[in-house]
């Protein structure tokens, strides 16, 4: 067989949602881009099932999130039930996020999500190419990447392991999965049911006898999902695992009408050492960077945040030679992921507790389950500054209202509005500010959002007023005394202050 080469400027191993979204936003950003997998076909069923607020929010923004919603079915709530009664609802978690235009869960399947990212794409994904091998390399002084495939080698700029937690990237690169292996076994059944059983669309977890091993996800379509664990730990078939939810559920009557999936998840807690190959031309994202229980909902959200944070930063790489930037991708997201394994740990090994208990620790880490609390340290190239009102360096940007003037009273809120790659200098106070003349200037973008705002033919965009989202459009927006904020490409903010070339020349350093 004729082995040919092909050319790209990235190379994506592993088409589920991490994978996918990178090339979609790669794609935006005018890079070429080869994506490839293992499996046959997209996923047909199963997995993850939920999108936290947080990626809500950044599949808006790369304009998924609009065919997704209609199909999907908002929760906000959580329920506890025990001993046939309904003992407690809770949604404080949700209902308080300030500045968050979908305070709430969207249940919607990976399949879902997955097609609607291949119906957008403008590329193929090469099913059943398994990637063999992949090395750094250097042609003619330049460092670049080979992916090795049955019929074909792919040589690009960068290369990306989204190959899931059996990742053969990050085993070649002999990169170490370190963490915990806890003795659990989670059964979880994509089903249809005729129930007595008062439904509703809340996350309810079942006790019994004073353990907390089973909830129940509402899901689109009326399907339910039941997550499982047994109190010896052990794995079961199926019928077992529906007579253990009838027992949960009793006095009400559960019938399984028809099943779609179902599938045993062992529990793994495990983070890659680095997310990086020597040269930094390989990078891991997704379950191949990091995998945890599946409490929580955080594997999906937390992969999708992974490739929102990547995309712009291998933009800048490829298209502008600022390799330095991706180093902040490992130094942010890398501790991101030891923040979720420990929080999904907690809620897995809180199970076998009560079912309080468990809701407990769900409100106390809450800023990972919605998404909307991740953060990141200041004081890096990429953080710089103080808080300016609700603007604070290295947290998201608020999805707020902007007022074309005084009399547009219904606004446009910033998450419809931005376009993936650009940092947005908001000029707080009305001072001018235009980028220099430098190789990074087509990179930054800058709206007037202060009160002296006028709108003319040469402004892009300019707004008289700020207000909040979730409270009310009447209410101005805390901007505290800074002169200017930036909004970074991934809608964190980066900088909040008056020095403004210095931040950029941090950021764009070579």
């Amino acid at each position: 067989m004729t082995v040919k080469e092909v050319y790209a400027d990235l190379t994506i191993v592993g088409s589920g949602p991490t994978g996918l979204t990178i090339a979609l936003l790669a794609r935006k950003l005018g890079l070429s881009v080869f994506i490839a997998d293992k499996a046959p076909t997209s996923l047909p069923v199963g997995r993850a099932d939920a999108l936290n607020a947080r990626s809500q929010q950044t599949l808006e923004v790369v304009g998924v999130l609009d065919k997704l919603e209609p199909r999907g079915l908002k929760c906000n709530t959580s329920s506890t039930f025990a001993d046939g009664n309904f003992v407690s609802r809770q949604n404080k978690w949700w209902v308080s996020l300030q500045n968050c235009y979908r305070p709430n869960f969207l249940m919607i399947g990976q399949s879902d999500v997955e097609a609607t990212m291949h119906s957008m794409l403008d590329i193929p994904c090469h099913y059943n190419h398994e990637a063999l091998d992949i090395e750094e390399c250097t042609i003619d002084g330049v460092d670049l990447v080979r992916t090795i495939f049955a019929d074909k080698v792919v040589v690009s700029k960068y290369a990306i392991g989204a190959d899931g937690a059996r990742s053969m990237v990050r085993n070649v690169l002999s990169i170490p999965f370190e963490g915990d292996k806890p003795n659990m076994n989670w059964h979880v059944l994509d089903t249809f049911i005729d129930t007595d059983f008062p439904c509703c669309d809340e996350i309810i977890t079942f006790q019994l006898n004073g353990q907390a091993r089973i909830s129940w996800i509402p899901r689109e379509r009326g399907m339910a999902r039941f997550y499982t664990l047994l109190e010896d730990n052990s794995r079961a078939d199926q019928a077992r695992i529906e007579d253990e939810i009838r027992k949960f559920l009793a006095p009400h009557r559960v019938d399984f009408k028809r099943t779609e999936w179902f599938s045993i998840f062992e529990i793994k807690e495990r983070v890659a050492k680095t997310y990086f190959s020597p040269k930094q031309r390989i990078i891991l994202a997704g379950d191949a960077a990091h995998i945890h229980a599946v409490n929580g909902g955080q594997g999906l959200n937390t992969g999708q945040a992974d490739a929102f944070a990547l995309a712009w930063r291998l933009a800048l790489a490829v298209r502008g030679g600022w390799h330095s930037v991706l180093q902040s991708y490992e130094d942010e997201r890398l501790a991101t992921a030891k923040g979720v394994i420990d929080v999904a740990a907690k809620l897995v090994r809180s199970t076998v507790k009560t079912a309080a208990e468990y809701v407990e620790l769900i409100e106390k880490n809450a800023n990972y389950i919605t998404g909307m609390g991740v953060t990141y340290d200041a004081n890096t190239p990429v953080v710089q500054g103080s808080p300016a009102g609700i603007f604070v360096p290295g947290h998201r940007a608020p999805d707020i209202y902007l007022h074309a003037d005084e009399s547009d009273v219904e606004g446009t809120r910033l998450y419809q509005m931005v376009s993936y790659g650009k940092f947005l200098v908001f000029s707080l106070r009305g001072q001018a500010w235009c980028p220099p003349e430098a190789p990074w200037a087509e990179w930054v973008e800058t709206w007037d959002v202060s009160s002296k705002a006028k709108l003319n033919r040469n402004a892009v965009r300019r707004f008289a007023r700020l207000s909040s989202v979730g409270v009310t459009k009447d209410t101005p927006v805390e901007i505290g005394n800074a002169d200017f904020v930036v909004i970074r490409p991934d809608m964190y903010v980066g900088y909040a202050g008056s020095d403004l070339q210095g931040y950029f020349d941090r950021v764009f350093a070579s």
